[in-house]
């Protein structure tokens, strides 16, 4: 608990930084009534909406690929899906307090996700120009 001051002042200003790169959670944010309940919502639906285009970006991919590249894109997805489920929970651990619980662990998840797709995007953006 004794590193939760600083910690919380540097997260603060992040999400301040960071929930701006979503406007939805944002707008989420600022109309809901302030319980944890509504702002763990909010995190949630952020974290669909990753997911979401993630799964946009990788069967985009997925689509443009063959042979080899397809069978190790499928392990590194494999293995990607594995350390998204396991990103963040730091977070949750009660450490944190409640705040990390319900705002700064769906920041971190979202992030996560949405660099996943963006790496994919990039990836597949790569191999149409070929």
């Amino acid at each position: 608990m004794k590193h939760l001051l600083p910690l919380s002042m540097l997260l603060i200003s992040l999400i301040s930084r960071s929930a701006l790169a979503d406007e939805i959670y944002d707008k989420c944010m600022e109309n809901s009534d302030g319980k944890n309940s509504s702002w763990d919502a909010c995190g949630y639906e952020w974290e669909e909406r990753a997911d979401e285009m993630l799964n946009e970006a990788w069967q985009a991919l997925y689509q443009t690929t063959s042979g080899q590249t397809k069978i190790d894109l499928l392990a590194e997805q494999r293995a990607w899906n594995d350390y998204k489920e396991e990103s963040c929970n730091f977070l949750r651990n009660g450490e944190w307090g409640r705040e990390g619980t319900v705002l700064h662990y769906h920041i971190c998840r979202a992030k996560a996700i949405e660099s996943r797709a963006e790496e994919l995007q990039r990836y597949e953006a790569q191999l149409r120009e070929q």
